[in-house]
């Protein structure tokens, strides 16, 4: 695993914005970054796949055990939707997708920081836009990406007979969901689906119907949401939600493994696994350099990394059901850059991996994405 410094290509912004980018530079500051790029070899890059399967597996476990021991409360998931969650395990209702974050310097095993595995972002540069920087840039080479194919494959194989039409809906005001939003409606489309899109604040509950509609007052039958299940559940309409009848994607059943409360519970029922970090929930503290996270935030807020005597923190409005130690893996540094790869899982399997790295150990909304590639050993 190495980090090279390159030649970004000549009008990098057009090409990226003809692929659905707009959103490559934040406040002024670079999101995609393709003035350099991350070289693995193939043993590595088989590594992170093999480590991105152990740990998709070791989830689906982890989500049976907090059913089977009945843990919700310990994750924060208010009662009322226990049954809803039991249900859709049940029902074994399809994931899409999702995102373990790994600390990794290219020997050892890889460890796991967390799973974004219900709302989890920068889909659309690890598929489609590294992979065109790629063609252009290192035609000769090859790259983990096969998350494009696997997603119109996981349309093209939707286990049920009737083929609603896809709603997709993210939170107006935030470009980078919606070009995510885009993308994976893109994919649905191309998998046989009709869609349409629409603003999370477009949605409203018939009390008549008693189903969710949008604007026009038609009925959503399937909904895929970029928008975090745990603020949903707490809303005005979420009472709705146990017994509405819609499809939901991300399932109900991922809310078991969108808290980081499920990294103690991993570290309970699989202790010393190689891909595991040592955690622990709020009310027994890990001594020693470790890193303290709210059982749900983003982007990066509240994280207090407590290392030695010294303590790296970001604020933020998160924290209020409580937090989880985890032991401190420190990411490796390339000349003052701290790089996280997100592996990614789509329909449960290995897919592919985006990288994103900023000048501190906390990886926040303003991280750099870096594209990277591989060769033979």
């Amino acid at each position: 695993m190495e980090r090279l410094s390159i030649q970004p290509r000549e009008g990098w912004q057009e090409r990226v914005e003809s692929v659905g980018m707009t959103y490559h530079t934040i406040d002024d500051e670079l999101y995609w970054d393709e003035s350099a790029c991350y070289r693995f070899t193939r043993s590595e890059i088989d590594a992170l796949d093999l480590a991105t399967a152990e740990l998709q597996e070791r989830c689906i476990e982890a989500v049976d055990e907090v059913i089977r021991r009945d843990l919700f409360s310990r994750l924060c998931i208010p009662d009322r939707f226990v049954e809803t969650i039991v249900r859709s395990w049940d029902m074994d209702e399809p994931t899409l997708y999702g995102r373990f974050d790994l600390a990794w310097n290219g020997s050892g095993p890889p460890k796991l920081l967390e799973y974004n595995a219900d709302t989890p972002t920068s889909l659309l540069e690890a598929s489609v836009v590294q992979w065109f920087w790629l063609r252009d840039t290192y035609p000769g080479a090859d790259q983990f990406n096969s998350i494009h194919e696997k997603l119109i494959a996981f349309w093209q194989s939707w286990p049920y007979l009737q083929r609603d039409q896809l709603h997709f809906a993210c939170a107006a005001g935030s470009v980078e969901d919606l070009g995510n939003v885009e993308y994976l409606r893109d994919t649905a489309i191309q998998g046989g689906f009709a869609t349409r899109r629409l603003f999370m604040e477009e949605i409203g509950w018939d009390h008549c119907l008693e189903k969710f509609v949008y604007l026009e007052g038609e009925p959503i039958r399937t909904l895929f949401k970029l928008y975090p299940w745990e603020w949903m559940v707490r809303e005005e309409f979420g009472q709705y939600l146990a017994d509405c009848g819609m499809r939901i994607i991300e399932p109900a059943w991922k809310m078991v493994l969108s808290t980081k409360g499920i990294l103690p519970v991993l570290w309970e029922l699989f202790e010393g696994h190689p891909n595991l970090l040592e955690a622990t929930f709020d009310d027994r503290p890990l001594a020693g350099d470790c890193v303290r996270k709210p059982l749900f935030s983003r982007e990066g807020e509240n994280i207090e990394i407590r290392r030695g005597e010294g303590c790296l923190k970001t604020e933020g409005s998160y924290g209020s059901e409580g937090y989880v130690f985890q032991r401190y893996a420190p990411l490796p540094s390339f000349d003052g850059n701290y790089p996280v790869i997100g592996s990614w899982v789509i329909g449960g399997e290995p897919a592919g991996i985006g990288i994103r790295e900023d000048r501190t150990e906390i990886t926040t909304n303003g991280s750099r994405f870096i594209p990277h590639y591989f060769v033979e050993d």
